[in-house]
């Protein structure tokens, strides 16, 4: 009889995996940018090896929730704070509208020109938000926004951690709910 194994262990990571192997002090920069790092590495694993229809697949009834969709809210959530807010672009939305305030979601189809627009987009936004993180003269640097007023890279940071850190979480069960895949 084999031993029994904690859920958190089934899922194979890739291989050289080092999300989590970043410092565990150092420079308050540094670490919300590594922490940020691993949290969209983490998105990424969770729809790693899957198709299509697969990652467009709906949690369940009313949710219109799936992997692409956060793949595609998340890319609309790195342009807002780091393109519109804090770099001032004028950057208009990819895939929601005022008519369409879900369509980061309800237009998440299984067809692999939606998916790969997606993510193409969030690894866009992604590269724009590393770019400006790097060209950055602190966590100091402010922008506007209309929710929240002032903002700075240090809360927007922080923010954006915790915005993958939840979504992160559906994507946990929304993969087990996939192929039954669990874990880091």
């Amino acid at each position: 009889m084999s031993e029994p194994r904690r859920r958190v262990e089934l899922f194979d990571a890739p291989e050289g995996d080092r999300r989590f192997g970043g410092p565990a002090t150092g420079d308050e920069r540094s670490m919300l940018l590594d922490v940020l790092g691993a949290q969209r590495a983490t998105l990424e694993v969770k729809c790693s090896g899957l198709g299509e229809g697969e990652l467009a697949l709906r949690s369940v009834e009313p949710s219109g929730l799936s992997l692409l969709g956060l793949v595609r809210h998340l890319a609309e959530v790195e342009r807002r704070w780091f393109r519109r807010v804090l770099a001032g672009q004028d950057a208009p939305a990819l895939f929601t509208s005022p008519a369409e305030p879900d369509g980061d979601f309800d237009g998440a189809a299984g067809d692999p020109a939606t998916v790969g627009a997606a993510w193409r987009a969030w690894r866009a936004e992604v590269a724009f938000a590393e770019r400006f993180c790097a060209g950055a003269p602190g966590l100091d640097v402010t922008g506007h926004d209309s929710w929240r007023g002032t903002v700075s890279l240090r809360w927007v940071l922080l923010h954006m951690v915790e915005e993958y850190a939840r979504h992160n979480g559906h994507a946990d069960l929304l993969r087990e709910r996939i192929d039954g895949a669990t874990g880091l």
